[in-house]
């Protein structure tokens, strides 16, 4: 028996809401689970893209063993249940770029352990399967827009549960997704960051981040541009995104334009707009970006709504 998991890539942080919000875009990993017949054969990954967008150097170095982080995650699953994983084939065909602060990892994750869950016969629920996924990740911002689809604020607590809610984003705010031919990885882009922040940096992304969440609840454009402004992450990211502080300063004063955010760990970017020429945001990303001698892949597309999806 195998089993095909479908899983958008994502969006984390939305500018305030670092490690508690999340989107998900219409780009695809599909990760297939098989259980061989053969005794002794052990564990089988394989990796291929689909994508020209995709340098495939960059599955050089991912493991295709147990230290795989889909295999780590069923492993985890099955445990949970009293259970060792037999040998599996898990084939990872990839659409999402790695290190670009699309969730790659988490959608693969993501994929493993719906794959997984439904070849043991679906014993965990969806919580559950955050949870899980959620420590593996080390935190949920993430897989939970992965499982669920669309805009979704998510809390891992101290005792490890997950508090998680989805929100409607408004079909009228267009996203403009930005993805340099440089990679980001997220251990590096964390590095940067300190380990305490100054009180008046921690209220002023607590007020951002209560705006943000109103703005779309009640699709307020006006409360948006207001609202899409952080402290705690992204001034310290700046100075390993080329060109990141010249996008952001381009569209700053433009009517239209409700904000320009990194995505998750960057080097991606993503600019949100409402009945704007989509045509001059991409121009003007392209140009900044070519000043610099980065190619850049530019494409607007709506928010994927449903998250998730065993394919029969």
């Amino acid at each position: 028996m195998k089993v095909s998991v479908k899983v958008p890539a994502t969006s984390a942080n939305m500018g305030p809401g670092f490690d508690c919000l999340g989107l998900a875009l219409p780009i695809y990993n599909t990760i297939t689970i098989e259980e061989t017949v053969l005794p002794g054969t052990g564990i089988e990954i394989n990796l291929m893209s689909e994508e020209d967008a995709i340098d495939e150097m960059s599955f050089d170095n991912i493991p295709r063993d147990e230290n795989n982080i889909v295999y780590k995650a069923v492993e985890m699953l099955y445990n949970s249940i009293g259970q060792e994983p037999s040998e599996l084939k898990i084939n990872i065909q990839a659409q999402i770029p790695i290190t670009r602060g699309l969730g790659s990892s988490a959608a693969v994750v993501v994929g493993g352990l719906l794959a997984a869950n439904k070849l043991l016969g679906s014993p965990a629920d969806e919580t559950a399967l955050l949870s899980i996924a959620t420590e593996v990740e080390g935190h949920p911002d993430n897989v939970a827009p992965a499982i669920l689809g669309g805009f979704v604020m998510a809390s891992q607590e101290d005792d490890g549960s997950v508090i998680y809610r989805k929100l409607n984003w408004p079909e009228e705010w267009d996203i403009t997704v930005c993805i340099p031919d440089f990679e980001l990885s997220t251990n590096i882009a964390r590095s940067v960051l300190p380990e305490q922040v100054p009180m008046q940096d921690a209220i002023f992304n607590a007020k951002h981040l209560s705006m943000l969440v109103h703005a779309i609840d009640t699709k307020d454009e006006k409360l948006m541009r207001a609202a899409l402004q952080d402290k705690l992450h992204q001034p310290y990211r700046e100075k390993l995104v080329p060109g990141m502080k010249e996008i952001m300063e381009a569209f700053r004063h433009e009517d239209g334009v409700l904000g320009c955010v990194l995505s998750g760990a960057g080097p991606s970017m993503l600019v949100i707009s409402y009945k704007y020429d989509l045509d001059k945001i991409k121009s003007t990303v392209r140009d900044i970006w070519e000043g610099q001698s980065i190619k850049a892949d530019i494409k607007t597309m709506k928010i994927e709504p449903r998250g998730a999806e065993i394919l029969e």
